[in-house]
């Protein structure tokens, strides 16, 4: 059947083989679901791992070294000399180089689609008779799915019920107005051989959201097969991006490139100038000017840095998404440490969302009062769970029935309703009417106590007897309501009303007048009790939480207290008091309001604005429809994983799998670490990639070679890479959470980073050189510049020189675990560091002690004191890094 919207619902439902109560079985589903295959759109075709390969090649870089391994290789041939050690280990090294570099790129599209995985839509699902929530992958032709207002409809399917269900579907049709649905079959017009997509009114398209009301709806086609399958408009919802520092990354890639391609020519034709006159007795010279041009572009750039960023973000947020925080924009992960205001919902978010009784105030018997309570709810009790279902508020009261033995559901046979006025927002109150075991009929109302006490006119004693109410005991009600609301309790009052014979009339107007008062129950959705602590946490951390909520005043202050958001009632206002206030004076008492209560969606956005117009940054949690906007305008937009709508869900930056707002302050603590380690990854590499520039280009104006591109190579992809992304690894430091948000303008070199880059890089250079100079003494014992241009004197000194910056960097790297504490007063260790360390540690040996390859990258085996003076040399960086993080402790004191 392929045009479901001209049959009736019961002739799709026999179609599909499935009925509108029970769905499709487990078992028939999962043989549907292995022929039709998943509830996906096809995805873009990855690309394979070859073409990945030589992309990595096509790095500027890299084929300048491909150039200057063939020059050599070429020029080598021609003097019958030729260099193939250097040919072979360029080439080795570069593909490496590309090797990491897919399996960097491999382990972060990995990282991505976990998370996709994690943020992937579910659907509530009829399965063998029950509700139950499943990926939307997951769905088969035939299931029958429950939709109500913010949820993303997930496969085409034809409506089974529909109360009152409005849909948007804009991103088919184009029409903003959302649709309502019905049920019934649509009537092809005279001359029409079929109905327009806008026009199928009993029909709900993947694509489209909810908007109002409810509905119930039976899946007919999914994936590829669907309406939006077909003209493939698939938007993802965890795209692949850059985040603004890697954008930053990668244009300080690029400047840095066109600064050391610059200084190469200059260096270049400086060579040449200087030895223009010897240019036709030693040909060789030229490649010999060109390889120091090669290898200070080696030098300069960090081949891998925006690679290791990558994937310490994408490490990153994979190790939140465990900790409950799915990042769905990788912006977030940078935004998280700058955030100063979190604007958060109290229920469910900073309390438990599961309403419970802890008070009665009686005026008749309690049996009664339970029994008013429970009858007059629409939850139910479910024997398995062995807790009430339905409505929070309802289900607490029929729990507090059940704990005094008193099931709705055993008893619904007993009292059977036979009449009701449904619950109205308007009248904030119900009743129902059930005939009694022993003949007659009972009227049972609850809802707001000043509301339902205005409608006794008598009261039941303990006893069960009933008297005139009078003006005392009204006033003694009110006052326990009142000490129970200050108690941050919910309050409902019951009532009941007597009957002969079955009332004519059950509307609201004909039931509710001259009631008798039974008694109060206090309830409190009971806060989270890791909430506090957490708060106490981000007040340490310099960010302000904020409570907003649709409860009473007075419940939203007493909460807020207990939670320390609060100290008194001051802190509070009512959206009513809000809408009286103009922007521009908002702008200026929003510091004063720790507490919204009773408000409405709209006003949301309005507290967002006014603290951002105060340079805050801001995140704000919601879960319904209404909330999508406020979120969106938030810097850091949080959705609810729980109780969230897909809607809200879908335009978060980060949605919250456990609906707790400890979670949000550990999302903040793990986006400061995340940012510290990349921040610390950068200055290491830039930090090594100056020395290495420094050494070269000294080198260089004296006239000496001090490196090769080859060993500089080596470097780079050994004692560079392995120990930054260890360092993407580390722990938090222990103040992280007691400093103050940074600044959302600073950039990657604030906060004095620049010049902590220089002055390392400055110390490194200073003790590579003094070991070359060490070297160039061992071998001669003495020192002579005329000897070190020739040549003659500099294999002790550069096989020196490369073990000494070799081992300073994986020193430095345990220097680098801290910017400003001491490396002796950490008590945590990385234990990925020591790894990575003791692994750069064995390949520089190797490379410098296995003869073929010492004789390749042109090294030779040091006497003693030469090793021992090398290895003191690089040691030194951490005594020296000491005194230098002291220095600046003392000065940034100050």
């Amino acid at each position: 059947m392929s045009k479901e919207y001209l049959a009736s619902a019961e002739e799709v439902l026999e179609e599909q083989s499935s009925n509108a109560e029970g769905g499709l079985a487990a078992a028939e589903a999962s043989s549907r679901l292995a022929s039709v295959g998943p509830n996906k759109l096809d995805e873009e075709e990855k690309t394979p791992l070859w073409k990945r390969f030589f992309e990595q090649m096509a790095d500027p870089m890299v084929i300048m070294l491909i150039v200057a391994a063939a020059i050599s290789a070429i020029t080598g041939t021609i003097q019958g000399e030729p260099e193939w050690a250097d040919v072979i280990i360029i080439l080795a090294v570069v593909i490496i180089n590309s090797v990491l570099g897919v399996v960097q790129e491999a382990k972060s599209e990995q990282a991505l689609e976990a998370l996709q995985q994690m943020s992937a839509a579910q659907s509530k699902v009829i399965r063998d008779g029950k509700m139950v929530h499943l990926p939307s992958s997951e769905l088969v032709p035939g299931d029958v799915i429950l939709l109500e207002a913010g949820d993303s409809v997930p496969a085409d399917c034809r409506v089974l019920e529909s109360a009152s269900m409005k849909i948007e579907e804009a991103a088919l049709t184009g029409e903003s107005v959302p649709v309502e649905k019905h049920t019934d079959a649509i009537t092809l017009a005279e001359g029409m051989d079929d109905v327009p997509l806008g026009d199928r009114k009993n029909m709900c398209y993947m694509g489209s959201t909810v908007v109002y009301g409810r509905g119930r709806a039976v899946v007919v086609a999914t994936g590829m097969k669907t309406e939006m399958g077909k003209i493939a408009d698939a938007l993802t919802t965890a795209k692949k991006e850059l985040t603004p520092l890697q954008m930053k990354l990668n244009e300080l890639s690029v400047i840095l490139t066109k600064l050391v391609l610059g200084i190469c020519v200059v260096i270049f034709a400086v060579d040449i100038i200087r030895h223009f006159g010897e240019l036709g007795s030693n040909p060789t010279m030229l490649l010999d000017t060109f390889m120091v041009a090669v290898s200070l572009a080696v030098a300069a750039i960090p081949e891998g840095l925006v690679a290791v960023v990558t994937i310490v973000l994408s490490m990153g947020v994979t190790k939140m998404a465990k900790r409950q925080a799915i990042i769905r924009k990788m912006t977030a992960v940078e935004t998280l440490g700058c955030t100063t205001v979190i604007c958060s919902d109290k229920t469910g978010t900073l309390t438990q969302n599961k309403m419970t009784v802890v008070k009665h105030e009686l005026q008749g018997p309690e049996e009664l009062h339970l029994r008013a309570m429970a009858l007059c709810s629409d939850a139910k009790f479910d024997d398995e769970k062995g807790e009430a279902e339905g409505e929070p508020t309802e289900c607490a009261l029929v729990n507090d029935a059940a704990k005094a033995g008193f099931y709705a559901n055993d008893n619904d046979a007993r009292y059977p309703r036979v009449g009701e006025a449904p619950f109205d927002s308007g009248r904030k109150m119900m009743s129902v009417v059930v005939e009694m075991p022993e003949g007659g009929f009972e009227q049972y109302t609850k809802g707001a106590p000043d509301v339902v006490l205005d409608l006794c006119t008598k009261v039941m004693n303990a006893d069960g007897t009933v008297e005139d109410m009078t003006d005392e005991r009204r006033a003694s009600i009110l006052a326990e309501n009142k000490a129970m609301a200050n108690e941050a309790l919910r309050v409902l009052a019951s009532a009941m009303r007597s009957y002969e014979t079955m009332p004519e009339d059950c509307a609201p107007e004909a039931l509710e007048h001259d009631l008798v008062f039974i008694g109060l129950s206090g309830m409190i959705d009971p806060e989270r009790p890791e909430v506090a602590p957490a708060i106490a946490e981000a007040k340490e951390a310099g960010i302000r939480p904020v409570m907003i909520t649709g409860d009473h005043i007075d419940t939203a202050v007493a909460i807020a207290k207990n939670l320390g958001i609060a100290t008194d009632a001051s802190q509070a206002i009512t959206g009513a008091q809000l809408d009286k206030i103009s922007d521009e004076d908002f702008h200026e008492k929003v510091v004063e309001y720790s507490v919204y209560a009773r408000v409405q969606p709209e006003h949301k956005a309005r507290i967002v604005d006014a603290w951002k117009s105060r340079g805050n940054i801001v995140a704000m949690t919601g879960d319904g429809v209404n909330d999508a906007p406020s979120i969106k305008r938030a810097d850091i937009g949080v959705g609810m994983g729980i109780t969230g709508t897909d809607v809200t869900k879908n335009v978060a930056d980060m949605v919250l799998a456990d609906d707790n707002f400890a979670t949000i302050i550990n999302a903040v603590e793990e986006g400061r670490r995340i940012y510290d380690n990349i921040r610390k990854v950068i200055q290491f590499l830039l930090s090594a990639n100056i020395a290495e520039v420094l050494s070269v280009f000294v080198a260089t104006l004296v006239g000496f070679t001090i490196f090769q591109p080859v060993q500089l190579l080596w470097i780079n992809l050994v004692t560079d890479c392995f120990p930054a992304l260890a360092l993407g690894m580390e722990g938090a430091e222990g103040d992280i959470m007691k400093r103050k948000p940074r600044k959302a303008s600073d950039g990657v070199f604030a906060g004095g980073m620049g010049l902590d880059i220089v002055v390392q890089g400055v110390i490194i250079t200073a003790l590579v050189l003094a070991s070359f100079f060490a070297g160039v003494y061992f071998d001669m014992g003495y020192i002579d510049i005329a000897d070190m241009i020739a040549g003659t004197a500099d294999e002790e000194g550069v096989t020196m020189a490369f073990i000494t910056l070799s081992m300073v960097e994986i020193f430095h790297c345990f220097n680098m675990r801290s910017r400003r504490q001491s490396l002796f007063t950490m008590k945590k260790q990385n234990k990925w560091l020591w790894g990575a360390a003791a692994l750069a540690l064995v390949l520089t040996v190797v490379v410098v002690e296995f003869d073929p390859l010492a004789d390749a990258f042109g090294f030779m085996v040091l006497p003693p004191e030469a090793l021992l003076t090398a290895l003191g040399l690089a040691f030194l960086i951490i005594p020296l890094m000491e005194v230098y993080k002291a220095i600046m402790r003392s000065i940034e004191k100050e």
